[in-house]
């Protein structure tokens, strides 16, 4: 068919023809994308051009991925929106519960969501290990979060910022730029505070 597809009557799931994943007869899918052996598409998602889904991931209903977007091997995604030109790596749960969970010492298991709920993130975007995004950011294109960087609720934060490992963003960012600390601020401020604090510490040993 003009999908991509092998169509058997009565099934609701079809064999896609590039990569031999399957998918839901109600998904639209574009003829370019690669749905890999494994790999499920269910139904109303919506997949752009290029998008390539790797073997034995999920991509769960009423879900969309924009163009020239890569998703890895078993990975899982739900609920969700990833724009254009995003990479989505092995094993990665998006929109549901996933590895975000340990047991406490009373046998309690706690969530630990890495990206809280009704977080918007931008096109381009690169999350290090261990970040931590409360609800309700709104991050912009380009922007790049260094490992351990924690960002409050409620704040946003403009197209290309760089923020370095282990700074806390607790209000907006509206200029573009480097940024660093805790709270985080632009990346010259924070050398200086470093400076200063490194000076006053000598000062206190002599």
């Amino acid at each position: 068919t003009e999908t991509g597809a092998d169509v058997d009557d009565g099934q609701e799931f079809l064999k896609w023809k590039n990569g031999g994943g399957h998918f839901h007869k109600s998904a639209c899918i574009d003829p370019t994308v690669v749905i890999e052996i494994g790999a499920i598409v269910h139904p109303k998602s919506v997949l752009g051009a290029n998008v390539h889904v790797g073997s034995g991931t999920a991509i769960g209903p009423c879900v969309k991925i924009g163009q020239f977007t890569k998703i890895g091997y078993n990975a899982a995604l739900s609920n969700c929106t990833v724009g254009d030109s995003c990479v989505i790596h092995n094993g990665v749960c998006i929109g549901q519960d996933g590895f975000g969970f340990f047991v406490d010492e009373d046998g309690n298991m706690v969530k630990k969501p890495q990206i809280g709920h009704n977080v918007v993130i931008g096109k381009s975007c690169m999350l290090c290990g261990q970040v931590g995004i409360a609800g309700s950011v709104i991050i912009g294109d380009y922007v790049v979060l260094g490992g351990r960087v924690a960002v409050r609720d409620h704040v946003s934060i403009i197209s290309k910022v760089r923020l370095a490992a282990n700074s806390c963003v607790t209000k907006d960012i509206r200029e573009p730029g480097d940024y660093g600390g805790f709270p985080a601020v632009p990346i010259h401020v924070w050398r200086r505070q470093i400076a200063i604090q490194c000076r006053s510490s000598k000062k206190g040993k002599s």
